[in-house]
């Protein structure tokens, strides 16, 4: 099993902190789905010390939610260690993890980010300062390096390990490839062979057979996955399922993906209320009907549409109106909540 200091895992599977995905919603869902690990979206150092309203927000961690990472990023010193003391101090998160993987112009030009990859003796500082200043486990997501020219993805792992980090999230694609090309699973497999805290693989991970692969090619600890688990939390299920037993259960019939993006929705609603809500729910959405017969429609139609009510009536529509076989795979999966809570 996974351990992170000492926190330790149900399993291997660990969801990736992505951007304008993982809140409470969504990260509930992933939980009820078995992950052993879910983690936040990144979050301002500044931002936090700043204490606004909306940082705050996306600072709650749901008890149900546990064991859970919170990411923040940052360039400043001094901010990122205070924000680190927020999070260790007046949050219900396990881990804190530092971002340096973003790609994002608007954060590297903020000396954060994916920016620390060309500097293995600023990753050690500015972990070594969080470290010392919080009682929770410090850990780093980052990239194999800024382009194929700077990949210092060993020395930076062994800089995080220095430091006193208790474990390192590779993405297997430099900052240049931002999420095109192959992930380098072979970079993954030399940093877990260059240190002794725990490696968690990233990349290229969209279906369970994928995941078993990465363990066994790299040796790592644990694997995470981002974009594969998009509309699409039984990815997290059946690899769950699959490095257990070995057994590749079936996806979600049309009804079954249709219940989880309604339930995904209302939990939103409530976090955010239905304006915003609906709204950013589009998105995730198109994900859900992604490969469904006929969805391309349907998704144009989502795209304008403002309500709660008519969304649910539209999808509902949606799914009587296609032609499905047996519900009978439903039974493999969790009894997923259907309450809102």
């Amino acid at each position: 099993m996974l351990k992170i200091g000492n926190i330790e895992m149900k399993n291997q599977v660990v969801l990736a902190p992505m951007a304008g995905v993982c809140n409470p919603a969504f990260r509930l869902i992933a939980k009820e789905f078995g992950t052993g690990l879910v983690c936040a979206e990144m979050v301002s150092g500044k931002a936090i010390v700043h204490g606004n309203k909306r940082t705050q927000e996306m600072l709650f961690v749901d008890e149900r939610e546990k064991p859970l990472s919170l990411q923040i990023f940052g360039g400043d010193r001094q901010a990122l260690v205070e924000a680190a003391k927020v999070v260790d101090k007046h949050t219900n998160a396990d881990i804190i993890d530092i971002n340096m993987g973003c790609p994002a112009p608007k954060v590297t030009k903020m000396d954060a980010g994916a920016r620390w990859l060309l500097d293995p003796n600023k990753i050690y500082e500015m972990v070594a300062a969080v470290v010392d200043a919080v009682d929770k486990p410090v850990t780093v997501k980052m990239r194999t390096g800024w382009d194929s020219d700077h990949i210092y993805a060993i020395e930076n792992a062994q800089a995080v390990e220095r430091a006193g980090g208790q474990a390192v999230s590779v993405h297997g694609r430099t900052r240049e490839q931002l999420y095109t090309g192959r992930a380098d699973w072979d970079i993954i497999r030399q940093v877990k062979e260059a240190v002794n805290i725990p490696i968690i693989g990233n990349g290229d991970v969209v279906t369970p057979e994928d995941a078993r692969r990465m363990l066994d090619t790299t040796g790592c600890d644990g694997v995470m996955i981002g974009r594969g688990a998009l509309g699409n939390p039984w990815m997290l299920y059946r690899t769950v399922e699959y490095l257990k037993t070995g057994e590749l259960l079936p996806d979600p019939n049309p009804r079954e993906k249709i219940r989880i993006a309604i339930l995904h929705m209302d939990r939103l609603i409530a976090l955010r209320g239905e304006a915003v809500a609906v709204r950013e729910m589009r998105k995730h959405l198109a994900w859900y009907l992604k490969g469904l017969k006929g969805s391309a429609r349907i998704k144009d139609i989502i795209m304008e549409e403002t309500k709660r009510d008519e969304l649910v009536k539209l999808l509902n529509q949606f799914v009587d109106q296609l032609e499905w076989g047996d519900e009978s795979s439903n039974s493999v999966y969790p009894p997923v909540a259907t309450a809102i809570g």
